[in-house]
């Protein structure tokens, strides 16, 4: 039988214990841990994990209220250019739009969106409504937007984004999403056209039924802030090109 020296054997069992020490595995995790884990801008990734996969679909960031409206250039329905610094000091409602969306078509059938448009832009304001829509999702045929125009009566522009680029750019996430921009072409309302719970204009349960929008263009020509500047919009999301 082979004989170790004391050294040789005590250098092996360092050489083993360094071994064991870098070897990936799991650690057992406790609730010390795991709050510190999550609470690390970086979470400690054990050698050879993979990257976390990115979330599918991205929520844009988009401006905050209070923050100047990005001007942009869209074309509408005729194929002619709409830029929004062309409305420069009047009060402008932006409204994100799908016509296969069944809270678009609730609102605009009979909910908050019936005859919005007409009343704001007949007392002088404007209204643009912005289809994100990339080409073959759902509600970016151009047929289907004409028809769905003509069925709500628009006498507004309707515009067409279908890189998503206007969409994202504002953070628009639902339709309809609306944004609510004053005279100095400040974003002073940003989220869902009401509180209605599918966009029927029905009350919210053990509530009462409150039009945000209208709220914001009220305040506005008061000359005082609004009272809601933001909420969570609700809908469908918004069917950017992927």
């Amino acid at each position: 039988m082979t004989r170790f020296s004391a050294p040789l054997i005590l250098g092996l069992a360092l050489v083993a214990f360094a071994c064991n020490e870098n070897k990936p595995g799991p650690t057992p995790a406790t609730a010390e841990t795991t709050k510190a884990n999550a609470n690390t801008a970086e979470a400690p990734k054990e050698p050879g994990a993979a990257e976390p996969k990115p979330e599918a679909e991205a929520k844009p960031k988009g401006i905050a209220v209070g923050q100047p409206a990005p001007d942009f250039e869209l074309k509408d329905m005729k194929g002619e250019s709409v830029k929004l610094s062309s409305y420069k000091g009047k009060v402008v409602v932006l409204e994100w739009f799908n016509p296969g969306c069944p809270y678009v078509k609730a609102s605009h059938t009979k909910g908050s969106l019936v005859g919005a448009a007409k009343k704001h832009t007949e007392g002088g304001g404007v209204w643009l409504t912005i289809n994100s829509a990339a080409e073959g999702k759902q509600g970016a045929s151009m047929d289907e937007n004409k028809q769905a125009a003509e069925q709500y009566g628009f006498s507004h522009p309707l515009l067409f984004d279908a890189e998503g680029t206007v969409g994202k750019q504002y953070g628009a996430t639902h339709t309809p999403h609306m944004f609510v921009i004053n005279e100095e072409g400040t974003v002073v309302y940003a989220g869902a056209i009401d509180n209605s719970p599918d966009g029927a204009g029905e009350s919210p349960k053990g509530g009462t039924l409150v039009n945000h929008v209208a709220e914001a263009l009220k305040d506005i020509a008061e000359k005082k802030p609004v009272r809601t500047p933001e909420t969570e919009a609700y809908g469908c999301s918004v069917k950017y090109k992927s």
